[in-house]
C-alpha cells in the first residue's frame, strides 16, 4: 500500500494551503485504513503529530494548530485532506501523511497489519 501526499507550496503569512494524500495498493490487495494523520517535521527538529482522523471522523489536533487547521477523509477514495488557513512561519516543514491500514492479499486471503508513511511534501511560509 502506498501514501502519495500532494498540495504543499509557498505561500505568504495568513494563507491557506490543502494537502491531499491518497492511499492506493497493487493489484492483488485490498485494504482498509483506520487512522489517517499528518505528521510535519521542521529542519533541525523532530516530527510531530499535526493531527488526526479516525476511520469514523473523530478527530485530533496538536495545540498549535487548533483553530486554524482542519483534517477531513474521504472513505471512498481512501483520501485524507488537510486544509491549512492563517498559516504561520513555524508552519514551515515537510508534511508526511500516515496511515493505519489492514491490507489482505486477496490470492490467499491473508491479512497484514502495516503502518505506512507518504514521501512528503513541502509546507514553506513566508513572513
Amino acid at each position: 500500500v502506498q501514501l502519495q501526499a500532494s498540495g504543499g507550496g509557498v505561500v505568504q503569512a495568513g494563507g491557506s494551503l490543502r494537502l491531499s494524500c491518497a492511499a492506493s495498493a497493487a493489484s492483488g490487495f485490498k485494504f482498509s485504513i483506520n487512522d489517517m494523520g499528518w505528521y510535519r517535521q521542521a529542519p533541525g527538529k523532530q516530527r510531530e503529530l499535526v493531527a488526526v482522523i479516525s476511520s469514523g471522523g473523530s478527530t485530533n489536533y496538536a495545540d498549535s494548530v487548533k483553530g486554524r487547521f482542519t483534517i477531513s477523509r474521504d472513505n471512498a477514495k481512501n483520501t485524507v485532506y488537510q486544509q491549512m488557513d492563517n498559516l504561520k512561519p513555524e508552519d514551515t516543514a515537510v508534511y508526511y501523511c500516515n496511515a493505519d491500514i489492514m491490507a489482505m492479499a486477496i490470492a490467499t486471503m491473508a491479512y497484514t497489519a502495516l503502518n505506512a508513511w507518504g514521501l512528503g511534501t513541502q509546507v514553506t511560509v513566508s513572513s
